[in-house]
């Protein structure tokens, strides 16, 4: 099997490479008409350690990170400001981090990057915190239920959203991609969630879109069945790209799983 071609996803969906424009309407849209926002807050030494951070009226009942995709090499904080609609119309802050960028920096280099952005976060907003994540969001989200990841706040965690997440990385240092990523075998294993000895507990949902890669399914299902805590949910006529449009909507079911008591 060639990896290149089961790890893309652009190709395989109907006008893929027009997204990134969407998304950055989208974004820009709510940040100019939300009002009560804290934009680019520091959270560490690094230029990309930024945070976005979005407020209801009245005071916040917790607050969802959400952490974005990309690959670890694409995309940052302003990408996705629209993501934030849907806890927000429930009472909920939300806070969107960027992260230092593959070649800058491995893997392991940005766990500990999103690790420290939410402990900063959880200073800001009290209350419960959820997690949620995208792709490569969603592959760092699973990382902070992994117990060899210092988090100060992991009592504090709620949920965790791990939307079309890659658990196991092994399968990318067979990709091109693996020249900026610079994985090698003992990284792999050691940033992979699918893998993890010894786990949080904090209930997870893995979602994925029924119509995404089939490898994006098969890592999917496979982090559900490594994890006692993790529950799957495969959305119909989702592909990899709007599995996330959820997010955007108040009473959605994935609002709704993620924001339950």
């Amino acid at each position: 099997m060639d990896l290149d071609i089961a790890y893309a996803n652009s190709d395989f969906i109907p006008n893929g490479a027009d997204y990134p424009k969407k998304w950055e309407k989208l974004a820009a849209d709510i940040r100019s008409l939300h009002k009560i926002l804290r934009l680019d807050q520091e959270y560490g030494e690094e230029p990309a350690n930024r945070y976005d951070l979005f407020l209801p009226e009245g005071a916040p009942k917790g607050v969802m990170i959400f952490v974005h995709g990309g690959y670890w090499m694409a995309f940052g904080r302003k990408d996705w400001s629209h993501l934030a609609a849907g806890a927000l119309a429930q009472g909920w802050a939300v806070a969107i981090p960027s992260y230092t960028l593959a070649p800058n920096a491995r893997i392991s280099q940005i766990t500990t990057e999103v690790a420290t952005a939410i402990d900063v976060i959880a200073d800001e907003v009290p209350g419960p915190i959820i997690l949620a994540g995208h792709s490569a969001g969603g592959h760092l989200v699973a990382r902070m239920n992994c117990t060899d990841v210092p988090l100060a706040c992991a009592d504090r965690l709620h949920h965790i959203l791990s939307i079309s997440p890659v658990g196991d990385l092994r399968p990318l240092m067979q990709t091109s991609m693996n020249e900026t990523l610079q994985l090698d075998a003992a990284e792999a294993v050691a940033e992979s969630p699918t893998l993890a000895t010894k786990t949080r507990g904090v209930t997870t949902t893995i979602w994925v879109g029924a119509n995404e890669r089939p490898a994006f399914l098969d890592q999917a299902q496979r982090l559900t069945m490594a994890w006692d805590e993790a529950d799957l949910v495969i959305a119909p006529d989702r592909h990899h790209f709007d599995v996330i449009d959820d997010l955007m909507t108040s009473d959605s079911s994935m609002i709704t799983r993620i924001l339950a008591p």
